[in-house]
């Protein structure tokens, strides 16, 4: 089957009458209020891999992942390191519970 027809099917009815209508779209809310930049980026497969495991056991999407990781790399260059709140506590509570 087509992919224009397969489209259609998926609307029922033609894209065209659609967009015509003015019809509510659904997407994604950002997870963030800052203006983004969309860029793309070539990794091994093996490293989105490592990627998609470290995003899906913290609950986050990847993109937030990948984010957050080239920020933390970012101000080791600059010595200007950000550390998430829930990171300092995890630290603290695992050499409160070393100490006791």
């Amino acid at each position: 089957m087509k992919r224009d027809k397969r489209v259609n099917e998926a609307l029922e009815g033609s894209l065209t009458d659609v967009l015509a209508d003015g019809a509510e779209a659904s997407l994604a809310t950002p997870d963030t209020g800052t203006p983004m930049v969309s860029r793309s980026l070539r990794m091994p497969l093996q490293t989105y891999e490592r990627l998609q495991a470290a995003a899906a056991a913290r609950h986050m999407p990847i993109t937030t992942l990948m984010r957050d990781l080239i920020e933390a790399g970012l101000a080791e260059l600059d010595d200007t390191a950000t550390v998430p709140l829930a990171d300092v506590r995890r630290a603290l509570a695992a050499l409160a519970t070393r100490a006791a």
